[in-house]
């Protein structure tokens, strides 16, 4: 079955999740967590990627960037992935892939979700009970986002500029909205959009991204009847 082809538009946010293989630890020391980062603002740089928040999980990542072109993110992932595995390889004497497969995305409506997404990001390890505050877990982007942390990795996205006149009002801001308890619907929406690659935003959004893209977001059916009017005309669009 064909590959269903990432949906990227250029200064428009995107969501990536990337899992070890098995769901197994790719994360195994401090030095480990640290050569990543270094792993990933080193590709960033070079590829133009702008990452506004992430979070490094024990066996899977998050990234919030904003793309400069359409393979600035494939080829950062592609970067840090090389990198990366080459050295757990060689630091713990092991072969073989450490990735599970490739790395899940979506596209973000930036004027809905962004922020929203931020904070789902770095709430990850207080939702895993590793951590009682997103503070105390060293290895997402909450303390530069919320504390003013020096971080070098992270470029504030415009829609999180707004948050404030200044910056200790942004910081406040933003402290107040991870504060709040994320609803089992928005959990649930950010999740399905990412695993599943669709665009994460309303109708006029998926329009827009489709004018721009000139292309027809909807998955066809798998099966189904194939001599049936709606599936020859999602065919139809699909392929033209």
């Amino acid at each position: 079955m064909a590959r269903f082809p990432r949906i990227v538009v250029p200064g428009q946010p995107l969501h990536i999740v990337q899992r070890g293989n098995n769901r197994l630890p790719c994360f195994f020391t401090d030095a480990d967590y640290n050569f990543y980062l270094d792993c990933l603002a080193d590709a960033a740089d070079h590829y133009g990627c702008d990452m506004h928040a992430y979070v490094l999980m024990t066996n899977h990542v998050h990234l919030l960037l904003t793309p400069e072109t359409s393979s600035s993110a494939s080829l950062t992932l592609q970067s840090v992935g090389r990198r990366y595995v080459r050295y757990v390889n060689r630091s713990y004497r092991r072969t073989g892939t450490l990735w599970e497969g490739r790395y899940k995305s979506t596209l973000i409506d930036s004027d809905r979700y962004l922020l929203s997404c931020s904070r789902y990001i770095e709430l990850n390890p207080v939702r895993a009970k590793m951590v009682a505050h997103p503070r105390d877990y060293p290895w997402s982007s909450y303390r530069s986002n919320a504390e003013g942390t020096r971080n070098a990795l992270i470029t504030a996205h415009p829609l999180y500029l707004q948050l404030g006149a200044s910056t200790a009002a942004r910081r406040t801001a933003y402290r107040a909205m991870c504060s709040e308890i994320i609803d089992e619907r928005e959990l649930s929406t950010l999740r399905s959009a990412t695993e599943t690659g669709v665009v994460l935003g309303d109708v006029r959004f998926r329009v827009e991204v489709e004018s721009t893209l000139n292309r027809n977001l909807e998955r066809l059916p798998v099966g189904g009847d194939r001599k049936s009017t709606t599936f020859k005309r999602r065919h139809f669009i699909a392929n033209n």
